[in-house]
């Protein structure tokens, strides 16, 4: 199972697969392994995204985020650069509507954006990871080309995949374009990636 189409298939239906329960147990788990995280208690400007298709459920997270203060931000597809991600501020009370491919984000206001450099973490959603840390998305390259536009100096903001245990491999095919993550966070645990 080379192709990195086949693989997606096969990762999303592994990821669908789970029960109900079990994506509860995880989601609930994620919290615990991710708020003790320095990452995360040293940042206050967080972009993640809403769950869609399988993917761990960002939910409880969103909620332990709010409760300790932090501004979270939702990425929204650009308004004007086709397969770019911007960031909007995502409070309790932003209303949401579904995008081109059925996924909720604010109605664009560009005051409450924030530029991606001026984020200080960033969850990422994934399909496939592998122990180098090279990520397979759902294959848009939204987050590719949004974050190939940092600058490599560029401390911010720190990038944490996120995903269910069940979607690590041996080895994710890797195309000129991708972009390795320096950390993936699953149910189970931290892993960190060290520069390749």
């Amino acid at each position: 199972m080379t192709s990195r189409q086949q693989l997606r298939s096969h990762i999303r239906a592994l990821r669908r697969s789970l029960s109900a329960a079990q994506q509860q147990q995880a989601s609930l788990d994620l919290v615990q392994q991710l708020l003790p995280r320095p990452e995360v208690q040293q940042a206050q400007h967080i972009a993640l995204y809403l769950t869609n298709d399988g993917e761990l459920d960002t939910t409880p997270l969103i909620h332990a985020l709010w409760q300790q203060g932090k501004s979270l931000y939702l990425p929204l597809l650009h308004p004007v650069v086709p397969g770019y991600l911007v960031f909007q501020l995502y409070t309790k009370d932003t209303l949401l509507k579904p995008n081109q491919f059925g996924i909720g984000e604010p109605e664009l206001n560009c005051s409450l954006l924030c530029p991606v450099d001026q984020l200080d973490l960033m969850f990422t959603p994934l399909v496939a990871f592998d122990a180098q840390g090279q990520r397979l998305g759902m294959g848009g390259g939204f987050y590719d080309r949004t974050l190939s536009q940092l600058r490599s100096t560029s401390q911010k903001p720190a990038l944490i995949g996120l995903a269910h245990d069940c979607q690590q491999v041996a080895s994710v095919p890797v195309e000129a374009w991708d972009i390795p993550l320096p950390s993936i966070c699953t149910p189970s645990r931290f892993c960190s990636f060290s520069e390749q």
